[in-house]
Order: C-alpha cells, then structure tokens, then sequence
C-alpha cells in the first residue's frame, strides 16, 4: 500500500523559457499559499533551464497543485507538475590528501 504524500515541494518541467517567476507565483497561488518559488539556472550560462520547485505552505496545497495544474498550457506549452524527490544526501566537502611521492620500481644501485 502507497503511503500517502506529505510534501509540500513540487517539480514542475516543461516550463516555457520565456516564463517568469512572477508568473508561476500566480499560476500556483490558484492552490494555496506560495512559500517559495527556485528557478533552475545552468551554472555557467546563467540561463534558465524550463524547470522549477515550488515550495508550498501545506501538504494539502501541494497535492491540490499537482492535480489542478499538471498539463495546463503556459505560453502555449503543456506544464508538468509532480512531487519533488527528496534531495540526495551529499558528504561533506573534505579536503583532498595530498598524493604520496611515488617510489621507484627499481631498487637503489649498490655500490661497489
């Protein structure tokens, strides 16, 4: 049995690149309280990627968003909302140790 959803953050892909936040503010206002709206950017262009997460106030206001507003047209083009995957967990930056000098594979010469 599916254990019933409890999150409040949404994926939405598709989004018309010419959309702004603005705009998804007030799309997503229509299902409840808009915490916070993350347009994802490409890190060396800086251009927005057409995708989203939005954070809503309540559970309840999330899943109202996923069935109220998957595959509606925004600027001519079909959205698509679901739940957000939860975010992976990362390890915590550590320093790299610094590589070992390599030891030669032949053995030292004797002397005489």
């Amino acid at each position: 049995m599916k254990k019933p959803s409890t999150s409040k953050d949404l994926y939405v892909a598709d989004i018309p690149f010419e959309a702004e936040e603005e705009e998804l503010q007030k799309l997503f206002a229509l299902c409840g309280k808009v915490r916070s709206i993350h347009m994802v950017t490409d890190a060396k262009t800086g251009l927005f990627k057409g995708c989203a997460f939005v954070h809503m106030t309540t559970a309840a206001e999330a899943k109202d968003a996923i069935n109220t507003l998957d595959g509606v047209s925004l600027h001519k083009r079909i959205i698509s909302v679901t739940e957000a995957l939860p975010r992976k967990a990362t390890a915590p930056a550590t320093k790299p140790e610094p590589e070992k000098p390599q030891r030669s594979r032949r053995p030292p010469r004797r002397r005489k």
